[in-house]
């Protein structure tokens, strides 16, 4: 599925432009890539995250440039630490029919038997590299893992196959495992732990005075 984006073309200088568009609360950003020159935008930023919180970070965004339809992904951000606000988005023209890569989430699902018989599912892999056509990029991969008991674990070759993209990461990546618990020492009573020290020190009190009196 491909979401559309409006964006407008912007001038790079001079450097006041851009400062009213972020007045504006606009994004700024470029396109560039499979037949486009490279391009400053602006967009609402509302917009965008709408289409990424929908349908994840490798959605297929299509762009409309002067009347120009781009199909694109979004191939970096650049966030404000503080507000956490986009401050320059990169979108990436692809071609339709050729594989690209990209990196896709990875999603556990199912209750893990191992979880039930109290052990805890921990998982070492949230992201696995994909070759896909802009079009069949997974919104995310989901991994079952309901077999998993105690000591069991899952990599990236367990992955099933889909027809629709390849997985690239190494196959003995470890993704998910179900772990023992751990094992925990009754620790001894306040009162026990303070007791002997308290009659050492009655002891050494007592030694002391005795041997005062005896001076």
């Amino acid at each position: 599925m491909t979401d559309t984006l409006k964006v407008t073309t912007r001038e790079l200088r001079p450097r006041s432009v851009r400062t009213n568009l972020r007045k504006e609360g606009k994004v700024l950003g470029v396109v560039y890539g499979y037949k486009v020159e490279s391009t400053p935008v602006a967009f609402e930023e509302m917009a965008l995250r709408k289409i990424l919180r929908e349908h994840g970070d490798n959605a297929l965004i299509e762009l409309n440039i002067d009347g120009k339809k781009v199909n694109t992904l979004v191939h970096g951000t650049e966030v404000d630490p503080f507000t956490n606000t986009y401050k320059h988005v990169e979108f990436m023209a692809v071609k339709m029919d050729e594989a690209t890569e990209v990196e896709a989430d990875v999603t556990l699902v199912g209750d893990a038997k191992g979880v039930k018989e109290g052990g805890f599912l921990s998982q070492a892999l949230y992201k696995v590299t994909v070759s896909a056509t802009p079009a069949n990029i997974p919104e995310r991969i989901e991994l079952d893992v309901s077999e998993l008991g105690i000591g069991d674990s899952l990599t990236v070759a367990d992955i099933p196959e889909n027809k629709d993209y390849e997985i690239l990461s190494e196959g003995d990546l470890q993704i998910a495992s179900v772990n023992e618990p751990v094992a925990v020492e009754e620790e001894e009573t306040e009162g026990e732990e303070a007791s002997a020290p308290e009659k050492s020190t009655k002891a050494s009190t007592d030694e002391t005075t005795e041997s005062s009196e005896k001076e």
